[in-house]
């Protein structure tokens, strides 16, 4: 990621004191207008909001907080920096500020995709799977949002939460429909199938997903416990044996080492 060093250095005095002056001229040689100190806010907004993903990104989550704190000094409606100050109020277990942050990044972009879909998220994982499922909604309809199969996806694991596997079901073949390299909705939809008894098709979408080549502990193992059920004991081996060796300190393997032992 790159910065403008000029204006992270200007950044360290203080706003007020801080106006970028334009030498250059225009076509009629007229030098160009300054910047407006809300632009210069939301600059300095969205640097620091940049510099916070970067430290967020190493690991530094302290120093990625107080850069977010930065950025919403410099402008408290910059939606970005709200919804990325949420994420790290989420895994720093300040469950309350995490919430008004998500709300905040939505109240801000109302119908953007990627600020809904981040509070459908939220509100999932904390249970309110009804409200959260109209962001899923809303994020959907942006017909600008790139990754519309994501908030789908999002949605049938918040139906499955909420009990629902009908909905999950439709929401998982929906994702596949507009994507169909979602790995996520892939492995979903066969697990969800394979629950139901279901085998032959679990197989066809759990085959679907590995041909992505990013296997996980849990796809392997669910195509074990396919392959089992199916009768097809090579298949089921074969999936063991990647499992062990791919993945071996994984839960999954563990639990299929203890199910193998005399």
């Amino acid at each position: 990621m790159r910065f403008d060093r000029a204006l992270i250095l200007c950044l360290l005095l203080p706003l007020a004191g801080c106006i970028t002056t334009h030498t250059s001229s225009n076509s009629l040689g007229k030098p160009l207008p300054q910047e407006s100190k809300a632009d210069q806010a939301k600059d300095a907004a969205r640097v620091h909001t940049e510099l916070g993903q970067h430290y967020l990104a190493s690991g530094d989550l302290q120093t990625a907080l107080a850069k977010l704190q930065m950025a919403l000094q410099f402008d408290p409606n910059y939606a970005p920096a709200h919804t990325v100050i949420a994420y790290i109020y989420e895994r720093i277990g300040r469950t309350a500020d995490a919430e008004i942050n998500y709300r905040k990044a939505v109240e801000l972009e109302p119908n953007k995709g990627d600020p809904n879909n981040n509070l459908g998220q939220f509100l999932c994982s904390t249970g309110k799977y009804a409200e959260g499922e109209t962001y899923f909604r809303k994020a959907v309809t942006d017909p600008f949002y790139a990754t519309p199969a994501v908030a789908l996806t999002n949605a049938g694991v918040c139906q499955l939460r909420a009990g629902d596997k009908v909905r999950a079901e439709a929401d998982f073949r929906d994702a596949i429909a507009r994507n169909p390299n979602d790995g996520e909705a892939l492995f979903q939809l066969a697990d969800l199938l394979y629950q139901r008894k279901d085998a032959f098709r679990a197989r066809a979408f759990l085959q679907r997903f590995d041909a992505l080549g990013k296997p996980t502990a849990a796809s392997l193992k669910l195509g074990h416990d396919i392959e089992t059920s199916m009768g097809n004991p090579e298949g089921a081996r074969n999936y063991s044996k990647r499992l062990l060796g791919q993945f071996p300190d994984s839960e999954q393997a563990h639990a299929l080492e203890s199910a193998n032992s005399p």
